[in-house]
């Protein structure tokens, strides 16, 4: 019986072991977890999520502070189109972000960082440029491009000197998907070193319409492979989404995968950013306290816990201090869902905003708990303790469980 250890994921001479942990963001994967991938001989992720609040948590930097002063005459102003990020210091928050986090990389494996084009930030364009440029000058090993389709984000980089040695990727969910990445890019003659193919089950922001349901990872991930052969393309596919077990994993990497992306069991690792209370109402949820729904400003369904505090909350926009999910014309769609609801409360009091959520504030905040769809089984893999709360895990401990456990087992801590 083949365990996870048995496969591994080669980029050129390099050999890993074949786990990812996905790039949970605001901080949810924190360096410290992704480290810890690293030091195991995997491959973890950080995330560039909001990354000027993160660099003032992890490094009592001011960037939050800087700009919410610089805007605070806008605070009151439905129109947030001024609201704009210096560039400058958002190559700072994310050099010094990835800067710090590689110099603490010990052990074989690579760090990675989520870049969502969905991070618009009232300048898509300048502002995708310059974290994507940012993370290759602060020396990260590779970038996953994530939530959105990133038909020109390869060029931004092109001009980089790492652009052809850092390791580079995408995330789809289609084979249409990946098939507009490659015609964008083919004039670059730079193909992605992985495609990370992440299915219906998976946490967060999904690539699905509310039909997320008639899909399966399996399909995709086979469609996909059939379509790199028939063009002759060598790229490693890596899937991701609802793989819970070690034994989930190898039947993944059996039938082609060249890796397996998690990040549900990893939410409830000492490591992660989550504070302890939300970890344990990770642990008490139940198969139907896990929802989707379309709150999210982006556009993309999302899944969370319905409990989640972000749902019906009716906090004022927060964009002079955050504003990443405003679009070029300095928009979002919960601000007009926030102003419908003052048209009809003036007074501001007991506002409730249930079509759309303030998603930047409520990150930063933890009170968006997306989660995966199998986090109701998240209980089975710990004990549970005298006061009634659940043990949280080590990385460690669920990496290498992920990497030698057999016929679905999952080996409780000591």
């Amino acid at each position: 019986m083949k365990r996870v250890d048995d496969f591994r994921l080669k980029f050129g001479s390099k050999e890993l072991v074949p786990l990812i942990i996905g790039g949970m963001g605001v901080d949810i994967s924190t360096a410290e977890l992704a480290l810890e991938a690293v030091r195991l001989g995997g491959i973890g992720h950080i995330s560039d999520a909001m990354v000027q609040d993160v660099s003032d948590r992890r490094f009592d930097t001011d960037f939050v502070k800087e700009k919410t002063k610089f805007y605070k005459h806008n605070i009151n102003n439905s129109d947030k189109s001024v609201v704009q990020f210096d560039l400058a210091r958002l190559a700072e928050a994310t050099k010094l972000h990835v800067g710090r986090t590689m110099e603490a990389k010990r052990g074989d494996g690579l760090v990675f960082i989520n870049c969502m084009e969905k991070l618009t930030m009232n300048s898509p364009r300048d502002t995708l440029e310059v974290r994507l440029n940012s993370a290759l000058d602060a020396g990260i090993d590779g970038i996953t491009l994530s939530a959105g389709l990133h038909l020109g984000s390869f060029g931004l980089m092109a001009a980089h000197p790492r652009f052809r040695d850092a390791k580079l990727g995408i995330i789809v969910s289609s084979v249409r998907a990946l098939q507009l990445f490659l015609r964008k890019t083919a004039r670059l003659s730079r193909l992605p070193d992985f495609v990370i193919v992440e299915g219906p089950l998976a946490g967060g922001h999904l690539g699905f319409g509310m039909d997320w349901a008639q899909y399966d990872l399996a399909t995709i991930l086979a469609e996909i492979a059939a379509y790199l052969k028939a063009e002759q393309l060598d790229i490693p596919l890596i899937a991701a989404g609802g793989i819970f077990t070690g034994s989930d994993a190898v039947s993944f990497l059996e039938n082609g995968a060249a890796a397996v992306q998690l990040a549900t069991r990893f939410t409830v690792a000492n490591e992660c950013g989550l504070p302890a209370k939300v970890k344990q109402d990770y642990f008490l949820a139940s198969e139907e306290d896990i929802i989707v729904n379309t709150i999210s400003p982006t556009g993309y369904p999302m899944r969370m816990l319905k409990s989640t505090p972000a749902i019906g909350s009716g906090i004022r926009p927060n964009c002079e201090a955050y504003g990443y999910l405003l679009d070029g014309n300095g928009n979002c769609a919960y601000i007009n869902a926030y102003n419908a609801q003052i048209v009809i409360h003036p007074d501001g009091k007991n506002l409730s905003v249930m079509d759309k959520t303030c998603l930047c504030t409520h990150m930063r905040n933890y009170n968006c708990w997306t989660c995966g769809s199998t986090t109701y089984r998240l209980k089975d893999t710990t004990r549970l303790l005298a006061d009634g709360s659940y043990q949280t895990l080590s990385a460690e401990h669920i990496f290498r469980d992920y990497q030698f456990s057999v016929d679905q087992q999952v080996v409780l801590p000591a």
